[in-house]
């Protein structure tokens, strides 16, 4: 067990040394500069927007802009993150907004840039991550369009790409549009709820010489959005309501990362003695070893989830993901208890993705903020009596165990990993569909940030190594952990070379059992109902033969790679190690060889396979 306090502040500063990066060395001031092209113009507009880092892969659609970030910014502020591929550079700035909860900005080159970033751009999207995705295309006049590649790379409606997963997309034609684009897309990013916007700049703007100097647009002068509460009668009325519930449910999902929320949140369940479930796909809402909290935090319902439901006289929904899951899964086709839908999802629900889920049956929707509606709620609920439930806190988070010589296996590796942690303040930026949510409690906002949003396997690393850079920005007192899957790992690993290449500790545990087991259970499960050779399920799902060496893909991009590691004893030392290293400023990846064994909490997703009988 590691007691050390984590800190890295001695390298915080390491992204801003130029001989790091092997980049050359620019002025320390540049104010002096007047903006000449179009892009400077640009340039200026995304300083304003408060994008500390732009990710990137180069592509010559955004050539006069990467010139200007460089040659007119300094490249600073923002600082451009060179990435291996576009998809990694979405990921990185949807990891980082979980922990900065603001946008990163991304740079994808052309139309092939953003098909390869449109994956990243669903998880954020499904999220509901502020992301502000920037493109281009050739020039638009036909006339003036170099032969062949500023052909391939000139599209009609690039926006369409990925218009039905984006907020707000433009293809302005004017600098003077452009400079009104981008901040329009970001007010509307970062409006509740947030998600990816795409503003594509065709390369005969950024190029353009300008005459005069037009002055910059300054998001001051724009009136940031507000979230709007029901009347205070309506309030005073759920107040009531929920004081008067005997056994009320708090189900608590996309809330904010605010510490001030997060202890409103306890003490509005506190002072109701409501019971409080949680979810693993959307990160820490509540502490997850308070007696309230009633049970694991769950990915899909199980019974235990479901009992609570079910003895529920009032739920009350925080931006639950899935609500109309949850109530199917408790109730089935019976009628519910009250049920109360705190949320804005709605408003960004559409007909190409069924990202919305079932539409739950409700006795209220109040299109507000949770935490802005707790926050108004806790005064209209005055000294309400304390509530006792008579009923045995149903929370399963075990005590941290000392590791064994044991061969690890899914659970195993959660409570060696709980038990490294003791003592150091941690963020768990990832962890895979596998995990044991009993294993590891949450204590604090920060403490889990959630899954991907859409599934998109692969951006495991991007998302690891964007949290961590936020981390190490604004919280440089934390540990950055990230435990993946072998299969997410190598869709994306390639971005830990950016993790690397800019001084962004972090440490990477990956889960490998070799397999793509998700999909070799469904193959399980209909074999078993179409009475077929179960021992056929690892065909086509094993990643064997060649055995993949984790850590050396790890060393060859400069990170410290361990392993493999097979026994809870070994991954304890690993992670002493490993720890250690991040303290001092290293990218470190441990392969932890798990066995592969079915898990009940993913039995759920199952229940679709069902036979012709």
């Amino acid at each position: 067990m590691s007691s050390n306090t984590f800190s890295n502040k001695s390298v915080a500063n390491v992204s801003d040394s130029p001989a790091f990066h092997g980049e050359v060395e620019l002025p320390t001031d540049l104010k002096d500069l007047t903006p000449e092209w179009g892009s400077d113009v640009i340039a200026d507009v995304i300083r304003g927007l408060d994008l500390q880092y732009i990710a990137l892969n180069p592509g010559a659609s955004f050539r006069g802009l990467h010139d200007s970030f460089v040659n007119y910014l300094g490249n600073r502020n923002p600082q451009m993150l060179l990435c291996l591929h576009e998809e990694h550079a979405v990921t990185i700035a949807h990891g980082y907004a979980k922990v900065a909860g603001r946008p990163m900005g991304v740079f994808l080159h052309s139309n092939v840039g953003l098909m390869h970033g449109s994956a990243g751009i669903f998880n954020a999207w499904c999220d509901r991550i502020p992301m502000m995705v920037l493109g281009a295309t050739g020039t638009v006049d036909a006339a003036t369009r170099r032969p062949w590649i500023e052909w391939v790379h000139t599209s009609q409606d690039q926006g369409a790409l990925v218009r039905d997963f984006t907020k707000w997309d433009a293809q302005p034609a004017s600098v003077e549009a452009a400079a009104e684009a981008l901040v329009r897309a970001r007010i509307i990013s970062t409006t509740l709820p947030c998600g990816p916007v795409y503003v594509n700049l065709p390369n005969d703007i950024q190029e353009r010489a300008i005459k005069g100097i037009p002055s910059p647009t300054d998001m001051a002068a724009y009136a940031a959005t507000e979230a709007g509460l029901p009347s205070q009668q309506r309030m005073g009325e759920i107040a009531i309501l929920l004081r008067n519930a005997r056994q009320p449910v708090i189900l608590a999902g996309r809330v904010s990362r605010n510490s001030g929320d997060w202890d409103r949140r306890v003490e509005l369940a506190e002072l109701l003695q409501a019971r409080v479930l949680t979810d693993l796909r959307v990160g820490a809402a509540f502490p997850t070893e308070h007696p309230l909290h009633a049970a694991a935090p769950v990915l899909l319902f199980g019974e235990n989830g479901a009992k609570v439901l079910r003895e529920a006289d009032v739920v009350l929904s925080l931006d639950w993901l899935d609500l109309g899951g949850a109530i199917k899964a408790a109730w089935g086709n019976s009628a519910p208890p009250k049920i109360l839908q705190i949320s804005q999802d709605i408003h960004v629900h559409r007909g190409w993705s069924m990202d919305h889920q079932s539409l739950p049956k409700t006795h209220a929707h109040l299109l507000c903020d949770p935490d802005q509606f707790i926050k108004a709620l806790l005064p209209l609920l005055g000294n309400a009596p304390r509530l006792h439930l008579g009923k045995e806190n149903l929370s399963t988070v075990e005590s941290p165990s000392a590791p064994t010589d044991a061969a690890l296996t899914v659970r195993t590796l959660g409570r060696v990993i709980s038990y490294q942690l003791q003592g150091v303040s941690a963020t768990l930026s990832r962890l895979p569909l596998g995990w044991a949510a009993d294993v590891h409690g949450f204590k604090e906002p920060l403490s889990y940030l959630g899954y991907d949003g859409g599934g998109a396997i692969g951006s495991g690393p991007g998302m690891a190594i964007g949290s961590a850079l936020a981390l190490r920005d604004h919280h440089p007192d934390r540990l950055p952990i990230a435990v993946l899957g072998d299969g997410d790992f190598m869709m994306g690993c390639q971005a830990v070379w950016t993790a690397v290449r800019y001084g962004i500790p972090n440490l990477i545990v990956v889960c490998n059992n070799r397999s793509f087991y998700n999909d070799e259970i469904h193959q399980e499960q209909t074999a078993l109902v179409r009475n077929r050779p179960v021992a056929n399920k690892t065909i086509g799902m094993h990643i064997t033969g060649p055995l993949i060496d984790i850590a050396g893909v790890a060393r060859a991009q400069g990170a410290f790679g361990i392993g493999p590691v097979h026994t809870g004893l070994e991954l304890a030392a690993a992670l002493e190690e490993g720890i250690r290293r991040v303290h001092s400023g290293e990218v470190v990846v441990i392969d932890a060889r798990v066995e592969p064994g079915y898990d009940p909490a993913m039995a759920n997703a199952f229940k679709h396979i069902k036979s012709n009988d």
